[in-house]
C-alpha cells in the first residue's frame, strides 16, 4: 500500500505542475505575451516597436508607448523624396522603398548612440535602428548604397559607416552607380536632383 501512495504522491504532484504549466500559457497566450508556436511575441519584448509608417529613407515612424514618434536613423542620410523647397533627389524614392522593403512588418529595437544627442532640431528620435535577427538597418542603407555616412555629428559606429561608404562608393553600389553625388565642403554628400 505505501508502494502505490509513493507512485499517486509523485504522480499526483507532475500532475498538479502541468495543470500550473498549461495554466500559465493560457494565461500569457490570452495577455498576448505569446505569438505564434508559443514563443514570446515580439511586440512585447522591451525595446521592440512596431513601425506606423514610413516617412522616407532615413526615418520611420514608430508605435511607442502609446503614442507615434518619428525616429531618424542615426549616422545616415538618404536622398530627399519629400523636404519642402527641395526636389525630388536622385535615388531617393528607392532609398525610400529599400528601408521600407528591408524593415517590412518587423518590430524594430531602436538604440541610442552614446555620442548623439536624444532627438534632432526636428525632435525626432535619434536611433540606430536593428530588426530582431540583429541586422543594423541604419549601416545597411551605407553598405547598399542606399544612404551617404553623415561626417557631421560624431556618432560610435562613425568610422565603421565611413569604411560602408568606400566599399559601396567602390562598388559602384546604389547612389554610387546611379547618381552623380556632390561632395559638401564639410567632407559629406548629397545627391544630386533627378531629371
Amino acid at each position: 500500500m505505501s508502494r502505490n501512495y509513493r507512485y499517486f504522491g509523485r504522480r499526483g504532484r507532475l500532475t498538479l505542475l502541468a495543470i500550473l504549466i498549461s495554466a500559465g500559457l493560457i494565461y500569457a497566450q490570452r495577455a498576448g505575451l505569446l505569438g505564434e508556436g508559443g514563443n514570446l511575441a515580439s511586440r512585447n519584448q522591451p525595446g521592440l516597436y512596431s513601425v506606423a509608417h514610413f516617412v522616407d529613407g532615413d526615418t520611420i515612424a514608430v508605435n511607442m508607448n502609446g503614442k507615434v514618434e518619428k525616429v531618424r536613423l542615426v549616422g545616415i542620410d538618404t536622398p530627399e523624396t519629400h523636404k519642402p523647397n527641395t526636389p525630388v533627389q536622385c535615388y531617393g524614392p528607392a532609398a525610400a522603398a529599400f528601408t521600407k522593403n528591408v524593415i517590412g512588418s518587423n518590430h524594430v529595437r531602436l538604440v541610442a548612440d552614446s555620442l548623439s544627442t536624444d532627438r534632432d532640431r526636428y525632435d525626432r528620435l535619434l536611433r540606430y535602428v536593428y530588426l530582431p535577427d540583429g541586422t543594423n538597418v541604419n549601416e545597411k542603407l551605407v553598405q547598399n548604397g542606399y544612404a551617404f555616412y553623415y561626417p557631421y555629428f560624431p556618432f560610435t559606429k562613425s568610422e565603421q559607416f565611413s569604411f560602408d561608404q568606400d566599399r559601396a562608393m567602390a562598388a559602384h553600389k546604389g547612389i554610387w552607380g546611379n547618381c552623380t553625388p556632390t561632395r559638401t565642403e564639410r567632407g559629406g554628400y548629397i545627391s544630386n536632383n533627378q531629371d
